[in-house]
């Protein structure tokens, strides 16, 4: 499990797209702290859950200009933050089939004949 992520990590592309996935949702969560006038926490929780499209709706912007700047950022941010969890998926679906086949045959097995 830690080598993969130290081979996530590694990879540039992938390095980047998590740069950019933790940066959008900072930005959105200082916006939100800002403009909103919410906590950092709830900030960040609606970041979040709207991003990975979650939306429970038990926190919504009431400004003018938070309703406007939402639209955009859930249009940009949601393809972006799916994007990354995607590619997260493969990586790690590509390393457990990867390590499946480097462990070695079972050394007791028969091969379906009876003894």
């Amino acid at each position: 499990m830690l080598n993969g992520i130290i081979s996530f990590l590694y990879d540039k592309d992938y390095r980047n797209l998590l740069i950019s996935s933790v940066l959008i949702l900072c930005g959105g969560a200082t916006f939100y702290h800002f403009v909103e006038g919410w906590s950092w926490v709830d900030s960040i929780y609606f970041s979040f859950i709207s991003l990975t499209t979650v939306g429970f709706g038990d926190i919504t912007p009431e400004t003018s200009l938070g309703k406007i700047f939402t639209i955009f950022y859930l249009t940009i941010g949601i393809g972006l933050i799916l994007t990354f969890l995607d590619i997260l998926f493969k990586h790690y679906s590509v390393s457990a089939r990867n390590m499946q086949k480097a462990q070695p045959a079972d050394l007791g097995s028969t091969g379906g004949k009876n003894s």
